[in-house]
């Protein structure tokens, strides 16, 4: 599965123009702690400005100083935000297209049919070899294979997996580093491991909602 750095010259432009759409003050109220911190740039600029003309263009300096580090926090925030949003969204576009573009051998009558994983329903059998992707999450039928779950987990290490026992649950997305396997599906589309981090990618940033003021 291809990750997506955090420096990422498409995500960092993004974010850059992202965390000026975010001063907009709707947007600011989503946050109680940052739109205070608005509020006080705002009215800090006002004070720097208002000295300015009083004194013929020689501002105080600490009320300068004290506006530009709130406007620096208050973009810097937005920005952080927006690389977040960006990776969550790279994040989910990256599992969409590991579900959509893997391939299956489903097992009917002992015979294999190759299908698109996402056709695959509760109770169906495929096999994976050596190299595949497991097409979706289900428990282990039939034989013993070395799995890389790195993909949904972070470890690096692979782990052994075979029929019986608690270590027949597979995960769709993972891959098969030896031997082989038969699988039976146990979620239907909509319904995996995959599919539940992609709402919860997704979902994150749709269950913030703005501030309610009295």
């Amino acid at each position: 599965m291809n990750t997506h750095s955090s420096f990422n010259k498409e995500i960092m432009g993004t974010a850059v123009r992202d965390a000026c759409r975010k001063l907009d003050p709707r947007t600011q109220l989503r946050n109680p702690i940052m739109f205070i911190v608005y509020i006080g740039a705002i009215i800090t600029t006002w004070f720097t400005v208002r000295d300015f003309v009083q004194v013929v263009g020689q501002p105080a300096f600490f009320t300068l100083q004290i506006t530009l580090w709130l406007w620096f926090t208050v973009l810097f925030a937005n920005f952080a935000e927006a690389v977040a949003e960006g990776r969550g969204k790279a994040q989910a576009n990256a599992l969409r297209s590991t579900r959509s573009q893997t391939k299956a051998k489903k097992v009917v009558s002992g015979r294999t049919t190759l299908v698109d994983a996402v056709e695959l329903r509760k109770g169906d059998v495929v096999l994976v070899e050596v190299g595949e992707f497991i097409p979706g999450d289900g428990e282990i039928i039939e034989g013993m294979a070395s799995v890389d779950e790195s993909a949904v987990t972070g470890e690096s290490a692979s782990v052994i997996r075979e029929s019986g026992g608690d270590k027949s649950s597979v995960t769709g997305g993972t891959r098969v580093l030896s031997d082989w396997i038969k699988i039976r599906i146990t979620a239907n589309p909509g319904e995996t491991f995959l599919d539940r981090m992609i709402s919860l990618v997704e979902g994150a940033k749709r269950k913030k909602r703005p501030m309610k003021l009295p």
